[in-house]
């Protein structure tokens, strides 16, 4: 499936073919931290799929427990998270969900990391909720 995003103030732009079957939530600590949030949400496109087609993203490179490198992508007006991938010789990209135009059609088919999953996010429905605010 062809897909487009973009940053927040919309200076960065990519396009990219997905496969909505590895649209996924990660839960790792790095996740919840480098989002703000209490989770990810991603889906992948192959190197050959992927296409910047506007403005360039900063890096910051993320090295994990393992020792394996992620090339962060994000916005360097907006800060806006792009994705991640090798920070040699990309073979795939992991879109951040947020950023792409056709967001609603990825359902995630799985979460990972799991174990360091914040306890109430399955209640986060419970809440008094608002259309807008």
């Amino acid at each position: 499936m062809r897909i487009d995003g973009a940053c927040h103030c919309g200076n960065v732009a990519f396009a990219a073919d997905v496969d909505p079957e590895t649209s996924r939530i990660c839960h790792c600590t790095d996740c919840q931290t480098m989002s703000g949030s209490l989770f990810r949400a991603n889906i992948q496109a192959a190197a050959e799929g992927f296409r910047l087609v506007r403005g360039s993203p900063k890096f910051y490179i993320k090295t994990a427990d393992s020792g394996a490198q992620w090339a962060q992508a994000f916005c360097p007006d907006c800060g806006t998270e792009l994705y991640a991938t090798s920070p040699n010789n990309p073979t795939s990209y992991s879109l951040r969900v947020g950023t792409i135009a056709q967001r609603a059609m990825f359902r995630p088919r799985r979460q990972i990391w799991c174990q360091s999953k914040l306890p109430w996010t399955s209640e986060v429905d419970g809440p008094e909720r608002r259309d807008r605010e």
